[in-house]
C-alpha cells in the first residue's frame, strides 16, 4: 500500500486497518489530494475544518483514536 515510500501516522494507521485512501476519501468527504498528503506527509497537520472531517471518519473506525494519535498539535 505505501509503495516503500514514508508514511505519516494517519498513513500507517489507514493501512493497518486495511483501508485503501479513496475510501477514506468516501468516509471524510475530504479531498483525495489532502487524503493523499495526510498520509504520506509526516509534517503536514491540515486546518482545523479538515481535521474535524477526518477525525469524523477516523472515530467511525475506532472510537478511541484522538488528534494526537495521529498530529503533533
Amino acid at each position: 500500500m505505501g509503495w516503500n515510500k514514508p508514511r505519516s501516522k494517519f498513513g500507517r494507521w489507514l493501512d493497518e486497518k486495511g483501508k485503501e485512501q479513496e475510501e477514506f476519501v468516501e468516509m471524510s468527504k475530504v479531498s483525495r489530494n489532502t487524503i493523499s498528503k495526510l498520509c504520506n506527509d509526516p509534517t503536514y497537520i491540515p486546518g482545523a475544518k479538515v481535521m474535524k472531517s477526518v477525525m469524523d471518519a477516523v472515530r467511525k473506525m475506532d472510537k478511541r483514536k484522538r488528534i494526537n494519535d495521529f498530529f503533533d498539535v
